[in-house]
């Protein structure tokens, strides 16, 4: 079920298989690459092809499948797909959860159920507050906060204590700290999988810009006169323009959202889409991709980290947990594949186990890999950009795109290679695809 507000949705690219088409015959398409990772790690896979009205209609309908041709799948079950963004008569991304058991080949069939499947992910927006909500079986799983969140009225823990500031004018507070200063366009909470609240927004004590998870600059500067900081909310603000597109189905949830950065809410600098995608779910893991694009509207603007050393770009405040444990890899430079992600983890209020967060970078990414930075006080490790020392230009129609994935776990720190399977489904960009008219049945 898709709901759309209005908006252009930008491509939010998982995995993309080649395919060859075949005028004749039933579609069965043949990955002759190890789908390991994407099995034993939970990972989504998509597959672009063209689908004839009945399979379209099915869907719309939410009856789309795929069956697993290789024998793996012992039950013979029928495995729930759904599109990207159907589109008559073009071509269309099929996404599934991967199945079965690994082989030499896996062969799947395009088909269609006879009853609709469960729309188990489910997004929609609160008519109250505006926030967007995700949930997989009415349980929930993150919130997304598109409209501003005041210190009064985030999600904290119960008991958790709330420094209440005195607003004297738009978003303008008579603090200690400069910068309690409401804000939007960010994640939180992000739930564990046991519904332990992972992340942290308004601290209380200096640092109460932090927000969950959110994606700024501490240094924004338009021509050598203006400098802001969207990152700790001095001057720059991001705002909902209200063009929001939210789908729920039987594989994913989503939410494309347009926010503009605004000089002091009088002049639009950036214009922002971010695309949050969420998956059920599975082998302990729950993935969430999260996709930015920036667009400049004016000249001259660039975006650094705080002194263009340290800190910005993905940012992540996390809880405390018990036995808080950070960690994060990155393979040397000229390896290949190259590949970088970080842990967070510990005990969280909630859940007698550990859980934690991890982030995968994606290798599209410009200046990949980026440099990892944790402040284990503040209960942070994030992935930076631009590159130490570099200011990097937002250009008119030159849009800056970053993608990265987060895997909510179970337990402590994922092993090795499970993690390097983790990073490869994320980044195997190209998996051939065989279409043929015999397949055997």
């Amino acid at each position: 079920m898709k709901k759309i507000l209005s908006m252009p949705v930008f491509s939010l690219y998982l995995l993309l298989l080649a395919i060859v088409s075949c005028s004749v015959g039933k579609k069965v398409l043949i990955i002759e690459q190890d789908i390991n990772p994407f099995i034993q790690t939970g990972s989504p896979m998509s597959v672009e092809t063209a689908l004839d009205n009945d399979l379209l209609k099915a869907a719309e309908q939410g009856r789309l499948a795929i069956f697993d041709l290789s024998g793996n799948n012992e039950n013979k079950k029928l495995i729930p797909a759904q599109l990207e963004k159907p589109e008559a008569g073009a071509n269309v991304k099929v996404v599934a959860m991967a199945p079965g058991g690994p082989s030499e080949h896996q062969k799947f069939k395009l088909t269609a159920s006879e009853a609709p499947f469960k729309t188990i992910m489910k997004v929609s927006q609160d008519p109250g507050t505006g926030q967007v909500l995700f949930e997989e079986d009415d349980k929930r799983v993150l919130q997304y906060n598109y409209q501003t969140v005041y210190d009064s009225t985030v999600v904290r823990l119960p008991g958790e204590p709330v420094e209440v500031h005195t607003r004297t004018g738009k978003d303008t507070f008579q603090t200690a700290s400069i910068y309690a200063v409401p804000r939007s366009d960010y994640i939180h909470p992000l739930y564990g999988l046991e519904g332990e609240m992972l992340t942290r927004d308004w601290p209380d004590g200096g640092h109460p810009h932090h927000r969950g998870i959110f994606w700024a600059w501490p240094e924004v500067e338009i021509g050598t006169s203006r400098k802001g900081d969207i990152y700790a909310l001095q001057k720059i603000f991001a705002r909902p323009t209200g063009k929001i597109e939210l789908t729920s189905g039987t594989v994913f949830a989503q939410v494309a959202a347009e926010n503009v950065w605004m000089w002091e809410d009088r002049d639009s600098i950036v214009r922002e889409e971010a695309v949050i995608r969420v998956y059920p779910a599975k082998a302990n893991i729950r993935i969430i991709d999260l996709s930015i694009k920036l667009d400049a509207l004016a000249d001259s603007i660039t975006i650094a980290t705080r002194e263009t050393n340290s800190y910005g770009g993905l940012n992540l405040r996390m809880m405390t947990p018990q036995n808080q444990l950070i960690s994060y890899f990155a393979d040397q430079p000229g390896s290949a594949p190259l590949r970088a992600w970080s842990d967070f983890n510990g005990t969280f209020e909630g859940n007698p186990s550990p859980s934690g967060l991890m982030v995968v970078q994606h290798n599209g990414n410009p200046e990949y890999p980026g440099a990892w930075v944790e402040y284990p006080n503040l209960a942070w490790v994030q992935p930076t950009f631009p590159t130490s020392g570099t200011r990097f230009p937002l250009l008119r129609g030159k849009p800056l795109v970053l993608h990265y994935r987060l895997v909510v776990h179970a337990g402590g720190k994922p092993d090795e290679n499970l993690s390097k399977m983790i990073w490869d489904a994320y980044n195997h960009t190209l998996t051939p695809l065989y279409l043929f008219s015999n397949p055997v049945e």
